[in-house]
């Protein structure tokens, strides 16, 4: 009897913490948000693959669709193609080099997708332009290599890129766990404008990116860390409407499988984030090898009038349903 008599009287505690929970956290009390989704084209615009059987050392080159068009990833024209479709930011990924510079390549080593074996720090920046970085993509294994020849000197350094866009945003992928090179990246990135550099997030392994933000505190970055600090705080404490510090002045990739779990989402929680300048990108599926919304269907699953940033490795597919006045390719 005692028990019931509590639990009575708890109930009347429980119903309030409810609605509270409810008026506080849902987006149909929340102000309207108007803006286009913010398109983030993962190394531009390239040529794209079935995922079906991915893994860490899979050759990506040696299992491509069909060519639609003649751009591969991490170069400046598919970089100008993705921004020209409709692109808010490109993402690319850099690799020290021989000679204290920073290439613009992916992979870990060069024997997949170029003519030449080896990693990119073997190279210098001018020995890495006389490679073909178009040598190993192939679409029906191996029969024919539609751009082979075609990508010689098209590997630029990160100097190239900045230089080329200025008035741009990037995402800057550093591949690798040493946190040299992440001083290495601030000591070129403190010699850039404060305008350009406010353009740019940086993001990779928790080292490199602990060293970079200790050296540039201003500059947005992100990690598995620093993802993780925000998101496990915001879900502990901002079902109040209180925003964690470790949120604030970061980037946060949300895989599309967690984002309804997360307070307020989508308008309350991308609201939130922008008040303490946040950026949210919608990853597809559980985020695992940089699925992206790269189709109309992919973008069926979007949540309404959806506004916050979205991942894609299609640019040239998604801006166009999503920003309809942009130019093609």
């Amino acid at each position: 009897m005692k028990n019931k008599k509590r639990w009575k009287k708890l109930l009347p505690f429980f119903f309030i913490l409810i609605i509270f929970l409810f008026l506080n956290n849902t987006t149909l009390l929340t102000k309207e948000r108007t803006a286009e989704p913010l398109l983030l084209a993962h190394r531009g615009l390239g040529q794209t693959f079935p995922m079906e059987g991915i893994e860490s050392d899979t050759c990506t080159a040696k299992r491509i669709y069909d060519p639609e068009h003649k751009y591969l990833e991490n170069t400046i024209s598919s970089m100008e193609a993705a921004f020209h479709a409709g692109a808010d930011i490109v993402e690319f990924d850099i690799k020290p080099t021989k000679d204290g510079q920073f290439a613009v390549f992916h992979d870990w080593t060069l024997d997949c997708r170029t003519n030449a074996q080896g990693m990119v720090m073997d190279y210098t920046m001018e020995e890495l332009k006389n490679i073909d970085v178009g040598y190993g993509y192939t679409a029906d294994q191996g029969e024919t290599y539609p751009f082979r020849g075609k990508g010689v000197g098209l590997m630029p350094s990160l100097g190239e890129v900045l230089s080329t866009f200025p008035e741009q945003s990037f995402l800057i992928h550093i591949k690798s766990k040493d946190a040299k090179e992440g001083e290495q990246l601030a000591n070129y990135l403190q010699s850039l404008p404060e305008e350009q550099l406010n353009k740019l997030t940086v993001y990779g392994d928790d080292a490199p990116i602990g060293a970079l933000k200790a050296r540039l505190p201003s500059l947005r970055v992100m990690s598995m860390g620093t993802l993780k600090s925000c998101l496990i705080s915001y879900m502990g404490a901002s079902w109040t409407g209180y925003i964690p510090s470790v949120c604030r002045n970061t980037q946060l990739h949300i895989p599309e499988k967690f984002a309804p779990l997360l307070w307020g989402w989508p308008d309350k929680f991308l609201n939130r984030m922008d008040s303490v300048n946040t950026r949210v990108i919608l990853v597809a599926g559980n985020g695992g090898w940089s699925e992206g919304f790269d189709s109309a269907q992919d973008l069926e699953r979007l949540p309404h009038d959806y506004s916050g940033g979205l991942w894609t490795n299609r640019i040239d597919r998604v801006a166009p349903i999503l920003k309809p006045n942009a130019p093609n390719p």
